[in-house]
Protein backbone atom coordinates (compact mmCIF):
# COMPACT_ATOMS: atom_id res chain seq x y z
CA UNK A 1 0.00 0.00 0.00
CA UNK A 2 2.96 2.75 0.90
CA UNK A 3 4.52 1.72 -2.77
CA UNK A 4 1.12 2.26 -4.15
CA UNK A 5 0.38 5.94 -2.28
CA UNK A 6 4.01 7.07 -2.45
CA UNK A 7 3.51 5.97 -6.57
CA UNK A 8 0.12 7.91 -6.40
CA UNK A 9 1.89 10.92 -4.89
CA UNK A 10 4.87 11.66 -7.49
CA UNK A 11 1.75 10.67 -10.38
CA UNK A 12 0.24 13.78 -8.44
CA UNK A 13 3.03 15.82 -8.30
CA UNK A 14 4.34 15.38 -11.58
CA UNK A 15 0.86 15.96 -13.02
CA UNK A 16 1.52 19.40 -11.05
CA UNK A 17 4.44 20.46 -12.36
CA UNK A 18 3.47 19.79 -15.99
CA UNK A 19 0.19 21.85 -15.65
CA UNK A 20 2.35 24.61 -13.76
CA UNK A 21 4.88 24.63 -17.12
CA UNK A 22 1.64 24.69 -19.17
CA UNK A 23 0.65 27.55 -17.40
CA UNK A 24 3.86 29.58 -17.14
CA UNK A 25 4.42 28.66 -20.58
CA UNK A 26 0.49 30.25 -21.65
CA UNK A 27 0.91 33.30 -19.88
CA UNK A 28 5.10 33.49 -21.37
CA UNK A 29 2.81 33.39 -24.83
CA UNK A 30 0.42 35.84 -23.90
CA UNK A 31 3.19 38.44 -22.38
CA UNK A 32 4.90 38.66 -25.46
CA UNK A 33 1.57 38.45 -27.79
CA UNK A 34 0.43 41.78 -26.11
CA UNK A 35 3.62 43.75 -24.97
CA UNK A 36 3.08 46.47 -27.32
CA UNK A 37 6.24 48.09 -26.27
CA UNK A 38 8.56 45.30 -28.32
CA UNK A 39 6.61 46.81 -31.59
CA UNK A 40 8.67 50.13 -31.34
CA UNK A 41 11.74 48.38 -32.01
CA UNK A 42 10.38 47.72 -35.35
CA UNK A 43 10.49 50.01 -38.34
CA UNK A 44 8.67 49.72 -41.96
CA UNK A 45 12.03 50.45 -44.47
CA UNK A 46 10.80 52.68 -46.88
CA UNK A 47 11.27 55.27 -49.66
CA UNK A 48 10.14 58.88 -49.62
CA UNK A 49 8.39 59.88 -52.74
CA UNK A 50 7.40 63.54 -52.23
CA UNK A 51 10.02 66.02 -51.37
CA UNK A 52 7.41 68.09 -49.10
CA UNK A 53 4.39 66.71 -47.26
CA UNK A 54 0.96 66.95 -47.86
CA UNK A 55 -2.45 66.93 -45.46
CA UNK A 56 -1.29 63.49 -45.41
CA UNK A 57 2.30 63.78 -44.72
CA UNK A 58 4.85 62.57 -46.76
CA UNK A 59 4.15 59.75 -49.79
CA UNK A 60 6.24 56.46 -49.82
CA UNK A 61 6.61 53.33 -50.88
CA UNK A 62 7.22 50.38 -48.50
CA UNK A 63 9.57 47.46 -48.83
CA UNK A 64 10.10 45.43 -45.79
CA UNK A 65 11.02 46.23 -41.55
CA UNK A 66 14.10 47.06 -40.19
CA UNK A 67 14.38 46.55 -35.97
CA UNK A 68 16.73 48.23 -33.27
CA UNK A 69 19.16 46.14 -31.57
CA UNK A 70 21.18 49.11 -29.38
CA UNK A 71 20.31 52.32 -28.45
CA UNK A 72 23.09 54.23 -30.64
CA UNK A 73 20.43 54.01 -33.48
CA UNK A 74 21.67 50.68 -35.54
CA UNK A 75 19.00 48.20 -36.53
CA UNK A 76 18.90 45.24 -38.90
CA UNK A 77 17.36 43.84 -41.82
CA UNK A 78 18.03 41.39 -44.48
CA UNK A 79 20.19 42.51 -47.43
CA UNK A 80 17.35 42.11 -50.19
CA UNK A 81 14.91 44.65 -48.74
CA UNK A 82 17.80 47.37 -49.51
CA UNK A 83 18.16 45.58 -53.36
CA UNK A 84 16.29 48.95 -54.66
CA UNK A 85 18.30 51.34 -52.99
CA UNK A 86 21.88 49.72 -54.98
CA UNK A 87 21.84 52.39 -57.63
CA UNK A 88 22.15 55.27 -54.94
CA UNK A 89 18.53 55.36 -53.81
CA UNK A 90 18.79 56.38 -50.16
CA UNK A 91 16.39 54.11 -47.62
CA UNK A 92 14.18 55.96 -45.37
CA UNK A 93 12.69 53.93 -41.67
CA UNK A 94 9.27 55.20 -40.46
CA UNK A 95 9.73 55.88 -36.14
CA UNK A 96 6.90 56.29 -33.92
CA UNK A 97 6.55 59.16 -31.87
CA UNK A 98 4.31 59.53 -28.76
CA UNK A 99 1.31 61.70 -29.15
CA UNK A 100 2.54 62.30 -32.21
CA UNK A 101 2.34 60.69 -36.32
CA UNK A 102 5.42 58.86 -37.17
CA UNK A 103 8.17 60.52 -38.75
CA UNK A 104 11.17 59.36 -41.44
CA UNK A 105 14.72 59.29 -40.22
CA UNK A 106 17.25 58.28 -42.66
CA UNK A 107 18.73 54.66 -42.60
CA UNK A 108 22.41 55.00 -43.60
CA UNK A 109 23.44 51.57 -44.99
CA UNK A 110 26.40 50.79 -42.61
CA UNK A 111 27.61 46.84 -43.90
CA UNK A 112 25.72 44.16 -46.17
CA UNK A 113 26.22 40.37 -46.21
CA UNK A 114 24.58 39.33 -49.64
CA UNK A 115 25.74 35.75 -49.01
CA UNK A 116 23.39 35.07 -46.18
CA UNK A 117 21.44 38.03 -46.89
CA UNK A 118 21.35 40.53 -43.77
CA UNK A 119 22.25 43.90 -43.31
CA UNK A 120 23.00 47.09 -40.80
CA UNK A 121 21.53 50.27 -41.13
CA UNK A 122 21.86 53.38 -39.04
CA UNK A 123 19.35 55.53 -38.15
CA UNK A 124 19.63 59.38 -38.69
CA UNK A 125 19.71 61.55 -36.35
CA UNK A 126 19.46 58.82 -33.42
CA UNK A 127 15.88 58.76 -32.43
CA UNK A 128 17.00 57.35 -28.97
CA UNK A 129 17.93 60.69 -28.03
CA UNK A 130 15.04 62.49 -29.48
CA UNK A 131 11.16 62.43 -28.72
CA UNK A 132 10.36 59.18 -30.16
CA UNK A 133 8.85 55.72 -29.00
CA UNK A 134 11.16 53.13 -29.66
CA UNK A 135 13.39 50.33 -28.07
CA UNK A 136 16.11 47.96 -28.97
CA UNK A 137 15.32 44.32 -29.36
CA UNK A 138 18.31 41.72 -27.46
CA UNK A 139 19.89 39.24 -29.69
CA UNK A 140 19.75 35.21 -28.77
CA UNK A 141 23.17 34.07 -28.35
CA UNK A 142 22.49 30.16 -29.46
CA UNK A 143 20.25 28.84 -32.10
CA UNK A 144 16.43 28.47 -32.70
CA UNK A 145 15.92 24.79 -31.86
CA UNK A 146 13.10 22.43 -33.76
CA UNK A 147 9.85 23.28 -31.57
CA UNK A 148 10.89 25.71 -30.18
CA UNK A 149 7.78 28.73 -29.97
CA UNK A 150 8.52 32.11 -31.84
CA UNK A 151 6.83 34.90 -32.78
CA UNK A 152 7.26 36.95 -36.22
CA UNK A 153 6.66 40.73 -35.51
CA UNK A 154 5.94 43.37 -38.21
CA UNK A 155 4.27 46.27 -39.62
CA UNK A 156 3.06 48.32 -43.00
CA UNK A 157 1.52 50.86 -44.24
CA UNK A 158 -2.52 50.58 -44.25
CA UNK A 159 -2.63 50.71 -47.85
CA UNK A 160 0.71 49.14 -49.72
CA UNK A 161 -0.39 51.31 -52.81
CA UNK A 162 -0.58 54.47 -51.12
CA UNK A 163 1.14 54.88 -48.35
CA UNK A 164 1.28 58.30 -46.11
CA UNK A 165 3.69 59.20 -42.88
CA UNK A 166 0.69 60.42 -41.00
CA UNK A 167 -1.24 57.15 -41.33
CA UNK A 168 0.38 55.05 -38.26
CA UNK A 169 1.52 51.44 -39.67
CA UNK A 170 -0.64 48.40 -38.87
CA UNK A 171 1.22 45.73 -36.80
CA UNK A 172 1.34 42.07 -37.31
CA UNK A 173 2.45 38.85 -34.90
CA UNK A 174 2.59 35.53 -36.17
CA UNK A 175 2.71 32.92 -33.66
CA UNK A 176 4.21 29.56 -34.66
CA UNK A 177 7.04 27.26 -34.08
CA UNK A 178 10.77 26.51 -35.77
CA UNK A 179 10.02 23.17 -38.17
CA UNK A 180 13.66 22.63 -39.32
CA UNK A 181 16.62 23.68 -40.51
CA UNK A 182 17.61 23.81 -44.89
CA UNK A 183 20.39 24.89 -46.75
CA UNK A 184 19.73 26.89 -49.55
CA UNK A 185 21.76 30.01 -51.79
CA UNK A 186 20.76 33.26 -50.50
CA UNK A 187 22.74 34.84 -53.05
CA UNK A 188 23.09 34.11 -56.62
CA UNK A 189 26.68 32.33 -57.02
CA UNK A 190 26.92 32.47 -53.35
CA UNK A 191 27.94 29.12 -50.96
CA UNK A 192 24.62 28.02 -49.80
CA UNK A 193 23.78 28.94 -46.35
CA UNK A 194 21.11 27.53 -43.49
CA UNK A 195 17.90 29.16 -42.97
CA UNK A 196 15.35 27.78 -40.44
CA UNK A 197 11.28 27.23 -41.47
CA UNK A 198 8.46 28.71 -39.54
CA UNK A 199 4.73 27.00 -39.09
CA UNK A 200 3.29 30.00 -39.95
CA UNK A 201 3.34 31.69 -43.35
CA UNK A 202 5.33 35.16 -44.48
CA UNK A 203 2.74 37.77 -45.81
CA UNK A 204 4.31 40.68 -48.47
CA UNK A 205 6.51 42.90 -46.35
CA UNK A 206 7.70 40.78 -43.75
CA UNK A 207 11.09 40.62 -44.93
CA UNK A 208 13.71 41.38 -42.55
CA UNK A 209 11.15 41.43 -39.44
CA UNK A 210 12.38 40.11 -35.96
CA UNK A 211 11.44 36.07 -35.46
CA UNK A 212 11.72 36.43 -31.32
CA UNK A 213 11.65 33.13 -29.22
CA UNK A 214 8.99 32.83 -26.30
CA UNK A 215 11.20 31.93 -23.60
CA UNK A 216 14.00 33.89 -23.99
CA UNK A 217 11.79 37.21 -25.90
CA UNK A 218 15.07 37.22 -27.89
CA UNK A 219 15.77 37.77 -31.59
CA UNK A 220 16.41 33.80 -32.82
CA UNK A 221 16.08 35.18 -36.55
CA UNK A 222 15.06 37.54 -39.63
CA UNK A 223 12.34 36.69 -41.66
CA UNK A 224 13.26 35.69 -45.14
CA UNK A 225 10.71 35.19 -47.01
CA UNK A 226 7.94 31.98 -48.35
CA UNK A 227 9.64 28.69 -48.42
CA UNK A 228 8.46 27.32 -51.72
CA UNK A 229 10.54 23.98 -52.22
CA UNK A 230 8.50 20.77 -52.91
CA UNK A 231 10.83 19.40 -49.71
CA UNK A 232 9.84 21.67 -47.58
CA UNK A 233 5.95 21.94 -48.04
CA UNK A 234 5.85 18.18 -47.20
CA UNK A 235 7.48 18.85 -44.16
CA UNK A 236 5.31 21.61 -43.44
CA UNK A 237 2.18 19.12 -44.31
CA UNK A 238 4.10 16.35 -41.35
CA UNK A 239 3.26 19.43 -38.73
CA UNK A 240 -0.38 20.20 -37.52
CA UNK A 241 0.50 23.64 -36.98
CA UNK A 242 1.96 24.43 -40.27
CA UNK A 243 0.28 25.96 -43.51
CA UNK A 244 1.22 24.35 -46.91
CA UNK A 245 3.82 27.02 -47.57
CA UNK A 246 5.64 27.83 -44.45
CA UNK A 247 7.89 30.79 -44.19
CA UNK A 248 11.69 31.19 -43.81
CA UNK A 249 14.08 32.66 -41.41
CA UNK A 250 17.61 33.65 -41.71
CA UNK A 251 19.46 32.95 -38.38
CA UNK A 252 20.82 35.79 -36.15
CA UNK A 253 23.94 34.30 -36.04
CA UNK A 254 24.89 35.44 -39.76
CA UNK A 255 23.84 39.06 -38.50
CA UNK A 256 26.24 38.85 -35.29
CA UNK A 257 29.14 38.08 -37.15
CA UNK A 258 28.16 40.56 -39.21
CA UNK A 259 28.18 43.23 -35.84
CA UNK A 260 31.52 41.77 -34.83
CA UNK A 261 32.83 42.57 -38.24
CA UNK A 262 31.49 45.90 -37.85
CA UNK A 263 32.81 46.58 -33.80
CA UNK A 264 28.77 47.09 -33.64
CA UNK A 265 27.51 46.02 -30.25
CA UNK A 266 24.20 44.38 -29.48
CA UNK A 267 22.54 43.11 -26.23
CA UNK A 268 21.93 39.57 -25.10
CA UNK A 269 18.39 38.77 -23.54
CA UNK A 270 19.91 39.82 -19.94
CA UNK A 271 19.68 43.15 -21.33
CA UNK A 272 15.80 43.87 -21.22
CA UNK A 273 14.50 46.06 -23.76
CA UNK A 274 14.27 49.95 -22.68
CA UNK A 275 11.56 52.59 -23.80
CA UNK A 276 13.14 55.92 -24.74
CA UNK A 277 11.68 58.62 -22.61
CA UNK A 278 9.58 61.17 -24.15
CA UNK A 279 11.05 64.11 -23.89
Amino acid sequence: MRQNNGNNVSWLLALLVCHFCCLAAGAASEDLADDASLSAAVCPVVYQLDQSPSSRGYHYSFFGNAFFINEQGYLLTVAHVLETFRDGGQPYILVSRPNSPPRLLQAAIIAVDAEHDVAILRATPNPFEGKHKVTFLPLAPGPATRGQAVIALSLHPPKLQNAHTFQAPQEDRSSGEVLSYESTQLEKSAPSADVFLLSHPVTRGQSGAPVLALDSRSVVGLVEGRWLRPSAVSIAKSSSLSPSTPGAAVPVRYAIALLQRQSISWHTPQSRPSVSPAQ
